[in-house]
C-alpha cells in the first residue's frame, strides 16, 4: 500500500488496474473511427465476401493503400474484430461479425452506431464551449455522420420491431391503419418510421415532420424513390407546430427527450390527435433510477445525453434536458401534464421502450 499527500491510502494493483482498463477504453474510443473507415472503404464488406484475405489483397481490391490495410486488419484483430491466422498471415471476418458490420437489413447492424458517435465525438469543442457557457448546440449544428448514423443506427431495429410488435402492443391501432388511419410522424428525421410504416399500410395516410430543413429533404427523396409520394408528405414543423389535426396516430421515434419542450409538445399532440386517437412515444430503454442504469446500454446512453441530445434540448426554449435515461416515470409526467389520462409502457427491447398514451 501507497498513501497519495491526502494520506487516502492507494491499493497499486487496483490503480494499475484502472490504467489497464484505460488503455482499453482508448483503444476502444480509436476504434470507433476505424469501424467508420472499415465501413466507408468497404473494408468489412470485402472481407465478407472474400473471406480469408491479406492486407495487399484487401487494399488491392479496395483501392486503397496497403499501410492503410495492414494497420487497420492489425487493429481489428487485436480487437477482436477479425481473426488472424498467424500461419497464413490472413484474417477472416467472423460471420456472425459479417452481419453485425455489413447487412443493413439486420437488426444488430452496427456502423450506424459508430457512425453517430464519430461524428458526435467530432463535434465535442462546441459542446464544451456550450457548458461552459450553460447554452446548448441544436441538432441542425452537427456535422452529417451525425444525421446519417442516427438513421443507419435506429432504422434496423424499426424494421425488426415497428410493425411486427410495437404497433400491435397499441390498443386497437393496427386495426385502425389496416382500415385507413391518418398518422402524424413528429420528429421524423430520414423518415425511416415514417416510410416503414407507409409501406405496411398502404390504405393508411403520413406525415412527417422535423425542425430540420436538410433531414426533411432527404425524408422527401426517401419517399419519392419508395414511390410513396402519393400517401406520405414531409413538412419543416417544430414539435409544437404540428401540421393538421384530426390524427388517429401521432408518433415519436427517439425524440421526445431531445426537445426543449417536451410538455408543450405533448399539448400539441393532444390538440392534433382524434378524440380516440393514440400518442406513442418510442423512448430509449431506461430506468427511474440512476443505480437502474449503471450497465453498458446505458453507459453508452448517458454519453449520447451529455454530448448529443442535452445539447439539443438546451439549444431550444425551456431546454428541459430530458436527457435519454428519463425512465418511465418521467415520460409519464410528460404525458400527463400535456392532458393524457392514459399511459403505460407498451412494449420493450434491450435498446427501445414503447409507451402509449391516450386523452
Amino acid at each position: 500500500m501507497t498513501a497519495t499527500d491526502s494520506s487516502v491510502p492507494v491499493d497499486t494493483d487496483k490503480l494499475m488496474a484502472f490504467v489497464f482498463r484505460a488503455v482499453e477504453e482508448v483503444g476502444a474510443a480509436i476504434n470507433c473511427a476505424l469501424v467508420v473507415m472499415g465501413d466507408q472503404l468497404g473494408y468489412y464488406r470485402d472481407l465478407a465476401e472474400h473471406g480469408p484475405t491479406t492486407a495487399a489483397e484487401l487494399a488491392d481490391r479496395t483501392a486503397t493503400g496497403e499501410p492503410y490495410a495492414r494497420e487497420w486488419l492489425n487493429a481489428q484483430a487485436a480487437g477482436g474484430f477479425v481473426e488472424y491466422d498467424p500461419g497464413t498471415g490472413r484474417y477472416t471476418l467472423p460471420p456472425e461479425h459479417a452481419v453485425a458490420l455489413t447487412d443493413e437489413t439486420s437488426p444488430a447492424f452496427l456502423p450506424g452506431f459508430f457512425q453517430i458517435a464519430h461524428g458526435t465525438v467530432r463535434d465535442a469543442p462546441m459542446v464544451l464551449a456550450a457548458a461552459r457557457a450553460a447554452t446548448g448546440v441544436g441538432w441542425h449544428q452537427r456535422n452529417t455522420d451525425v444525421h446519417a448514423g442516427c438513421e443507419r443506427f435506429f432504422r434496423p431495429g424499426y424494421a425488426a420491431n415497428l410493425v411486427t410488435s410495437w404497433l400491435p402492443a397499441l390498443d386497437g391501432v393496427v386495426e385502425k391503419l389496416e382500415r385507413g388511419a391518418r398518422v402524424a410522424d413528429v420528429g421524423c428525421g430520414h423518415g425511416a418510421s415514417t416510410i416503414l410504416m407507409a409501406q405496411a399500410y398502404p390504405r393508411s395516410t403520413f406525415v412527417g415532420s422535423d425542425y430540420h430543413p436538410a433531414s426533411i429533404t432527404t425524408a422527401r427523396e426517401r419517399a419519392a424513390d419508395a414511390s410513396l409520394r402519393d400517401r406520405t408528405r414531409f413538412e419543416i414543423a417544430a414539435a409544437s407546430d404540428v401540421p393538421g389535426d384530426g390524427y388517429d396516430l401521432v408518433t415519436m421515434f427517439d425524440s421526445l427527450h431531445d426537445m426543449g419542450d417536451p410538455v408543450a409538445a405533448g399539448r400539441r399532440v393532444r390538440d392534433v390527435l382524434a378524440a380516440d386517437g393514440t400518442w406513442m412515444i418510442v423512448e430509449p430503454a431506461a430506468g427511474d433510477r440512476v443505480e437502474d442504469n449503471l450497465n453498458p446500454v446505458s453507459r453508452a446512453y448517458y454519453g449520447f445525453s451529455t454530448l448529443l441530445c442535452t445539447p439539443a434540448s438546451l439549444s431550444q426554449p425551456v431546454g428541459a434536458a430530458l436527457g435519454t435515461q428519463a425512465g418511465p416515470a418521467r415520460i409519464r409526467e410528460v404525458a400527463t401534464q400535456a392532458g393524457f389520462t392514459s399511459f403505460r409502457l407498451a412494449a420493450q427491447t434491450p435498446f427501445n421502450h414503447v409507451y402509449e398514451a391516450r386523452p
